[in-house]
C-alpha cells in the first residue's frame, strides 16, 4: 500500500464511502480532530501512569477509530461500515470511571488551572482537544445527522479526561492550583 496517493493534491479527500469533499468538509474537521485527540491520548498513555488507566485509555483509543470510521461516513450510506457502534455501554464505562476517581478527590470548589505536572499537563491538552473535536461534531450534526451515542461518548470522554488529570494530579502529589478571579 503506497503512502502516497496524489489524489489529495487538489485539496480533496474522500470519505469512507468515495465521496470527494474538500478537505476543509465538516467531517473531515469533525474526525481529523478525533484523530489529534488520539494521538494526544497515546502521548498521555505512554507516561508513567497506572496500568489501569493505560489499560482504559488504549480501549478509549480504539473506540476513537471507531468514532473516526463513523465520522467518515455518511450517514446514509451507514450500512456501508461494518463495524461496532459506539454503544451506551462504552459511554458507562466512562460514567463509572469518573465516578470512582471522584470517590478518592477532594471535592472541586473552584475552576482549576491546567498544569502541576507534565503529565497532568498532557491529559489537559488531551482534553480540550476532546473538547473542540465535540464542537465540531455538534456542528457537523447541525447538516448531517450524528449518531447521538457518538455525541455523548465524547462528550462524557472529556469528562473523564477532566477528572483523570485531578486524579494524577492526586497520585503524582501535583499541586492543583485553583483559579481565583481578581
Amino acid at each position: 500500500m503506497k503512502i502516497y496517493t496524489k489524489t489529495g493534491d487538489q485539496a480533496k479527500t474522500s470519505l469512507f464511502t468515495g465521496r470527494r469533499v474538500p478537505k476543509h468538509h465538516a467531517r473531515i474537521e469533525a474526525y481529523g480532530t478525533i484523530d489529534e485527540l488520539n494521538s494526544f491520548i497515546g502521548l498521555l498513555k505512554d507516561q508513567e501512569i497506572h496500568s489501569r488507566f493505560k489499560g482504559l485509555l488504549q480501549q478509549v483509543q480504539e473506540k476513537l477509530f471507531t468514532l473516526g470510521a463513523i465520522l467518515a461516513t455518511e450517514p446514509q450510506k451507514k450500512e456501508k461500515l461494518k463495524i461496532q457502534r459506539i454503544q451506551e455501554k462504552d459511554i458507562q464505562i466512562l460514567e463509572n470511571e469518573i465516578d470512582e476517581m471522584n470517590e478518592s478527590l477532594p471535592v472541586m470548589t473552584h475552576f482549576i488551572l491546567p498544569g502541576g505536572h507534565t503529565t497532568v499537563s498532557y491529559c489537559h491538552v488531551a482534553r480540550t482537544v476532546c473538547r473542540r473535536a465535540e464542537r465540531q461534531i455538534s456542528y457537523l450534526n447541525e447538516n448531517e445527522p450524528v449518531p447521538a451515542t457518538v455525541l455523548a461518548y465524547i462528550n462524557r470522554l472529556s469528562d473523564y479526561l477532566f477528572v483523570l488529570a485531578r486524579k494524577l494530579s492526586s497520585d503524582l502529589n501535583a499541586e492543583e492550583v485553583k483559579w481565583m478571579p481578581e
